[in-house]
């Protein structure tokens, strides 16, 4: 109930900030999701510190302003507070609390003041809170709001209504919750900014079906709780979906997440993400930047090697302006299977996934695992690129199989999709599901949806790691029948054919066979009449 009522709660503020944003005019503009991600997570680590405080001062939770008490502390207690709380709470001074802003609101030029202290609040936190580009600069954790308003003399209301949203209430309560339903906060929290990113890198968002699917294969429930010191990667983390799955499924302070993403946006809401998950130990390890290109992650000047790898890449985009690049000696190790070529025409139509596929496989620890949605093409194709992966695949037994998805799982794309297991450790057994008449078709805006029901999403996840084969749904196959079958890893070319055996005596087969026979006389008769109708046509045209 609790959940529920915050839930609520939560979404009514943020749909308040929504309506401020709108009445100000940056109603659908390119910088309302900055506005309001950025005020949403000032709120909740305004809340997060006072929930740290009251914990380790109980005296702060019955005074009548938590606030003023700790700015009546001496230097020392409050430094020594400070200290006592967790690496993944902000560092925040008396004058950064929202209440203190509150007080000052009728000041002159508050919007400066609000500024000034989100900005303040940054740099006091840069090492914990900063992601890095893969050219080493620090992308601060907040922006000065305000001038996002073309007007400067409507700033000062601006932030004046944002800061009385803001104290209308709290987060505190929910800490001592399971963090897992943030991730229907946090969607709702991006569902407008996330049905295009705009530019060529527009971020597809990975459904729950998709992410949940991909934890539960890579991290079944007979190791939970006994992994330790993962790595988990994305090279394409978008907002981070399939990393906090992961994450929760390992546990979040099991794992430790890497990331790399092109898009400054993706970059940003992925921090949010990681600071609601209670992950914030690992936005140091958050890049902006090209991975194919400038991969940055490192173990000295070798790239990096991670325990467990997800990825729903981009499939098909030009990258023609960096394509020469990626053929350069220094890449030919990672790119094994080689680079696409540019097509003539249709250039925003190349094989990007195929390089992030080769990426994934070359970054993965000996032993490890990893999930990548691929097109189902891939899984098919007698040629190119897709196959010569495959063989890799099946050359270094390093399957562990695939799931093909319905089409539409993606509202946002209408290409098939299938889930690509890679288990290094994997030497027999290949588990292929066809999924693809699996979940019930809906409307989702102009756009037809498929969403698979919970108990479709675990048929799938036990089958798979019960490695079992199940009649029209999927098959258990060798690394040698792979290689037999041209390196398809379709279950439908594995699924045995059925011939329906049915006993007759001589006098029914004769009769069945009459009934051929009088069958094909009738079509050849047919067929003779229309010939000679057609001629008798053509003749007369001819007279004519």
């Amino acid at each position: 109930m609790i959940t529920q009522d915050f839930t609520k709660k939560t979404r009514e503020l943020i749909d308040s900030l929504k309506n401020i944003c709108a009445a100000y005019g940056l109603g659908n503009d390119g910088n309302e999701f900055k506005i309001i991600t950025q005020v949403f997570l000032y709120k909740f680590l305004n809340d997060k510190f006072a929930f740290e405080a009251k914990k380790i001062r109980p005296e702060l939770a019955q005074a009548e302003s938590w606030e003023q008490a700790v700015t009546n502390l001496d230097d020392e207690k409050r430094e020594m507070l400070q200290l006592q709380m967790g690496p993944d709470t902000a560092r925040l001074k008396p004058e950064h609390f929202i209440a203190h802003l509150f007080s000052r609101q009728n000041a002159p030029e508050f919007a400066k003041l609000f500024d000034d202290t989100l900005r303040d609040i940054a740099i006091s936190n840069n090492d914990i809170f900063a992601v890095k580009t893969d050219g080493g600069a620090k992308v601060t954790l907040f922006d000065r709001v305000s001038e996002y308003i073309t007007d400067p003399s409507k700033r000062d209301n601006f932030c004046r209504a944002v800061i009385n949203k803001l104290v209308e209430f709290s987060f505190e309560r929910i800490f001592t919750q399971k963090y897992d339903f943030y991730a229907a906060l946090f969607e709702y929290l991006i569902k407008d900014y996330n049905k295009d990113s705009g530019g060529k890198y527009a971020e597809y968002y990975t459904p729950h079906a998709v992410a949940k699917i991909m934890a539960a294969i890579l991290v079944p429930e007979a190791v939970r709780g006994k992994v330790v010191n993962a790595s988990c990667y994305d090279p394409s983390a978008g907002s981070g979906t399939l990393l906090m799955n992961l994450a929760h499924a390992i546990g979040e302070q099991r794992c430790a997440i890497y990331s790399q993403d092109i898009s400054q946006k993706s970059s940003s809401l992925l921090r949010l993400n990681l600071i609601l998950n209670n992950l914030v130990h690992s936005i140091p390890n958050i890049i902006q930047g090209n991975t194919l290109l400038h991969p940055y992650h490192r173990d000295g000047k070798a790239l990096k090697k991670f325990d467990y790898i997800v990825s729903n890449p981009p499939f098909k985009m030009d990258f023609s302006d960096f394509r020469n690049e990626l053929d350069a000696k220094e890449h030919q190790a990672r790119f094994f299977a080689g680079v696409p070529n540019i097509p003539k025409q249709a250039v925003d139509k190349m094989a990007i996934y195929q390089l992030f596929l080769q990426h994934i496989i070359h970054s993965l620890k000996p032993g490890g695992k990893a999930a990548v949605v691929v097109p189902t093409g891939f899984i098919t194709a007698q040629s190119g690129i897709d196959k010569k992966i495959r063989e890799h695949l099946v050359g270094k037994k390093m399957l562990a199989g695939v799931v093909s998805m319905p089409s539409n799982i993606f509202a946002t794309t209408g290409t098939n999709v299938s889930i690509l297991f890679i288990d290094d450790s994997n030497k027999e057994g290949v588990v292929l599901i066809d999924a693809s008449s699996l979940g019930t078709k809906v409307k989702d805006g102009k756009n037809q949806k498929t969403l698979l029901s919970g108990e479709e999403e675990d048929r799938i996840i036990t089958t798979f790691n019960s490695k079992e084969a199940v009649e029209d749904f999927s098959v258990v196959v060798s690394y040698e029948e792979i290689a037999a079958k041209n390196y398809s890893l379709s279950a439908g070319q594995y699924f045995e054919v059925k011939i329906e055996y049915v006993d007759l005596t001589p006098e029914q087969f004769a009769t069945k066979m009459q009934g051929f026979t009088d069958s094909l006389d009738k079509l050849f008769k047919e067929s003779e009449g229309l010939e000679q109708e057609i001629r008798k046509q053509l003749a007369g045209l001819r007279h004519g």
